[in-house]
């Protein structure tokens, strides 16, 4: 693009200038375009160095290097980048400009100071000789100054001029940027003025325009592609057009006032950049709007473009710039002639776009022969090859929207019809499954019925399994008081025998003593018989259905009584099972309302696996190891905690989240139903309590019934 924009200058500014051996005459002939530049004519004096005396009209040229300003370059800096000298030139001033002044423009960004006939006529930036520093000059948009020499007479025109190095690739001296120092120093006439302010204020209008379109399609693009993300394309072509406005910025052919020459340097490398990847997402949107595979062949052009691109930043040629443009054509070319016979629809606005942008960029770049100087035919043209590329995109974004509303129409004309289809098919199964429905609800119900009757045995057999388990513990409950009844009994016969002898004897204090011992041993025998009384009724009412009544409980005889209950059943199954007891009950607590011969369940079923873990564990350990099983109650923020602990082995991690789990048991078969822990967690529940358990493998494990105070 920046190409064409030189192309454009050209022809808005073409030069000529006769050179007569060493003196360079200046007539009206040579001012045809109303100015001359003196920076690639021949005639010019050079040396290196800072001597002032070289300003003077008579200087000893030898030893001076005969070279054009336009030939300087960094390769005549020192080492610290810096390029000082003094040029010099014989001019000469036709007498036909009797009338005419004339004005002095400095192209470049070199500070420079000039001489006419050894005297200093004006200055541009700053070189240092006042004893100030060094100050670049700005050529951009600076007013000219006056330059009336006597017509006829020779005149020596020196100029001592400093650059310096740029610190951005390719390191020319700044002068060299845009090739500026072609022209190095320009004599014009006062009409150059008007025109050049009219050309830069066109160039400048016609230049927002085209930056103005591009950002507002760029901007419509972004908006499109986020409202409709299915379309990739969408994206692609946001990106691309965005890449293109930045490119159009950053050609700055026609400067803006007010940048300075490193903001100027940036542009440049950016637009080189810029202009590869504007080519390669070009050709990648290409692809995808033809529909067309990545080839190998695509693959290396997309590289060979970039490298081109890296090429102009480090050598500022136009060379690689021309290379891009010609692999560019070469693919568009290629996969346009490939696909051609398949496209369709929206694909043919991209068509339109690329051999719209071509022509436009031939035209331009042909225009300076077919129609020099007519710098408005050039900016129309410009404005053609730099619109149509995003116009056509917009106009392909336009038909696909379109394409896309008929394709939802079609479906959407299919989806009714398959719905109509469809609809007297449902509506003749729709009986069929009303049919199927009814019957498979009287199947469940029975199931239902079936799953309710089953889960019923369920909790019974396991209320029948934990009473089996309870069985040893309660006949050697039992046994005790019964034990007592019948030693007790026994006594009160010897005591009788003993009463009808003292009482024959006529021994009444005797008799007396033996029926106060009498009456002591029949509260005994009252008070075991009571208990063997309430053993077997706690048995029944643990083997019967709950009643669902709640009703005051000591939370702590429960669960002392169950812990010795357990305790027995196991020594009863197992002479040789030991182990510790500890008890700790918050005397506290007092009664609360619970279904206590749910809540025993759930304690003794807690107390059961305790027992059976450390038992285990003293099987698998051996000797050095005492099985504990700790049992403790405590009162805290309105609820009472039945704690049921062990030093057993744990429960593992993996089952951790498992055990309240309905017929889940670490037990081997035979020996656990899986339900013990499942309607403990359901009874503590009911009661709106919570079951939790704490554990450390390798440690023991303790179970937490929290019940509310009620």
């Amino acid at each position: 693009m920046k190409l064409f924009s030189k192309i454009l200058l050209l022809l808005l500014l073409p030069s000529s200038l006769i050179a007569q051996d060493t003196t360079i005459t200046i007539s009206p002939q040579t001012m045809k375009s109303n100015y001359t530049s003196l920076g690639d004519i021949d005639g010019w004096l050079f040396r290196k160095g800072n001597d002032i005396s070289w300003a003077r009209k008579e200087v000893d040229a030898e030893g001076w290097q005969k070279i054009k300003p336009s030939q300087l370059s960094g390769k005549l800096a020192d080492k610290n980048g810096k390029l000082e000298g003094w040029l010099r030139i014989k001019i000469k001033l036709d007498p036909a400009f009797s009338d005419t002044t004339f004005d002095l423009y400095m192209t470049v960004w070199a500070a420079s100071d000039v001489y006419v006939d050894g005297s200093l006529l004006c200055t541009f930036g700053n070189t240092g000789v006042n004893g100030k520093g060094f100050e670049e000059y700005n050529p951009n948009y600076k007013p000219p100054l006056p330059f009336n020499l006597e017509k006829g007479n020779e005149h020596i025109l020196a100029i001592h001029f400093v650059d310096f190095l740029s610190a951005l690739p390719p390191y020319n001296m700044k002068s060299e940027m845009g090739n500026r120092i072609s022209s190095f120093i320009i004599i014009t006439t006062p009409e150059f003025r008007k025109f050049n302010l009219d050309l830069t204020l066109t160039f400048h209008a016609f230049r927002t325009i085209w930056l103005t379109v591009n950002i507002i399609l760029c901007l419509l693009f972004w908006l499109l592609a986020f409202q409709n993300r299915n379309e990739k394309n969408f994206f692609l072509i946001a990106v691309y057009t965005t890449v293109y406005a930045f490119v159009i910025y950053c050609d700055q052919s026609i400067p803006t006032p007010g940048f300075t020459y490193a903001f100027y340097a940036f542009l440049d490398l950016a637009w080189a950049i810029l202009v590869s990847l504007s080519g390669i997402f070009s050709l990648l949107l290409m692809l995808r709007i033809f529909k067309r595979k990545i080839s190998l062949w695509f693959k290396i052009s997309l590289w060979l473009i970039f490298a081109a691109g890296i090429t102009i930043v480090f050598f500022q040629s136009s060379y690689p710039l021309i290379f891009e443009l010609g692999l560019i054509i070469i693919n568009y070319a290629y996969y346009i002639t490939t696909a051609w016979k398949t496209l369709k629809g929206a694909q043919w606005a991209v068509i339109v776009g690329i051999i719209l942008a071509f022509s436009f960029g031939l035209s331009l770049a042909t225009s300076g022969i077919v129609a020099p100087g007519n710098y408005s035919l050039g900016l129309l043209l410009a404005t053609g090859l730099f619109l149509s590329s995003p116009l056509s995109l917009l106009v392909y974004v336009a038909m696909r929207f379109k394409e896309i509303i008929k394709e939802v129409r079609d479906n959407a004309k299919q989806v009714v019809q398959l719905s109509e289809e469809k609809k007297e098919q449902a509506l003749n199964q729709q009986k069929i499954l009303q049919e199927e429905v009814n019957r498979q609800t009287a199947e469940i119900r029975t199931t239902l019925e079936n799953l309710k009757a089953t889960q019923s045995q369920l909790i019974q057999s396991e209320k029948m399994a934990s009473l089996g388990e309870l069985t040893a513990g309660i006949a050697h409950e039992i046994q005790n008081p019964l034990n007592f009844v019948n030693n007790f009994s026994e006594v009160n016969e010897e005591l009788l025998k003993e009463l009808n002898a003292e009482a024959d004897k006529g021994n009444l204090d005797e008799v007396k003593a033996i029926a106060k011992d009498i009456t002591f041993n029949s509260e005994k025998i009252n008070h075991h018989g009571k208990r063997a009384d309430a053993i077997v009724k706690g048995m029944l009412q643990h083997s019967r259905t709950s009643s669902g009544q709640r009703e005051p409980t000591d939370i702590n005889a429960l669960a002392e009584e169950y812990l010795r209950l357990s305790y027995h059943g196991l020594r009863a199954k197992d002479k040789s099972f030991n182990a510790t007891m500890k008890t700790d009950f918050d005397e506290g607590i007092g009664k609360i309302n619970i279904i206590a011969q749910d809540i025993g369940r759930v304690v003794l079923n807690l107390i059961n696996n305790a027992f059976y873990v450390v038992d285990e564990k003293k099987k698998q350990v051996g000797d050095g190891y005492e099985p504990t099983v700790s049992v403790s109650t405590k009162k805290i923020n309105g609820k009472v905690e039945i704690k049921v602990a062990d030093n057993g082995n744990g429960i593992p991690q993996k089952v951790l989240d498992k055990i309240f789990q309905p017929f889940f048991t670490t037990k081997p078969t035979g020996q656990g139903t899986g339900l013990g822990l499942s309607l403990s967690y359901d009874i503590v529940k009911v009661h709106g309590g919570e079951l939790k358990v704490e554990t450390k493998e390798g440690e023991g494990s303790e179970f937490i019934i929290q019940l509310p105070v009620i």
